[in-house]
């Protein structure tokens, strides 16, 4: 057999646009992981200092009932429960700010995966419309044999 190909093959003139796209989403798609994780971090975190603050309150509590707390126990107990509330606070703000993090991954990750889309979907149509060409080609080659076969035995007849 000869190496004669009657259609030339289908390229994409943006698959170098289609190539970077695709690694851009996993990126997109591993930050928004790590953002996960790391929320996750501030959930645990946020409840250990609420665990921390009840803790506090308790031992408070405990150096306020005692009999024969001095001043300064009283206040060392108060300071200690308002560090733990404070703690407290911090995490419950980090958390926030991971869940602002984490929103803003999902929105990068969605529209990385929508331009990936699009150009998969470009290059679906590009191809289709390619096959489409290649067997109209195919399709009036054929019927051109056809055709001269016919007036081969219109002659010959």
């Amino acid at each position: 057999m000869t190496g004669i190909v009657e259609t030339p093959s289908f390229t994409f003139r943006l698959e170098r646009v289609r190539s970077l796209r695709e690694p851009a989403e996993e990126h997109a798609r591993e930050e928004l992981a790590r953002e996960l994780e790391l929320r996750l971090r501030g959930e645990a975190l946020l409840r250990e200092a609420t665990h921390a603050v009840s803790a506090a309150r308790e031992t408070g509590r405990g150096a306020f009932e005692r009999f024969g707390a001095s001043g300064a126990d009283l206040l060392a107990a108060q300071a200690f429960v308002e560090r733990t509330e404070r703690d407290r606070r911090e995490a419950a703000l980090d958390l926030d700010r991971h869940d602002a993090e984490v929103e803003a991954r999902r929105r990068a990750l969605t529209e990385a995966a929508r331009e990936r889309e699009v150009i998969d979907r470009l290059k679906e149509r590009r191809r289709a419309d390619h096959d489409r060409a290649a067997a109209r080609r195919a399709q009036n080659a054929l019927d051109e044999v056809a055709l001269s076969v016919h007036r081969r035995g219109k002659v010959a007849a």
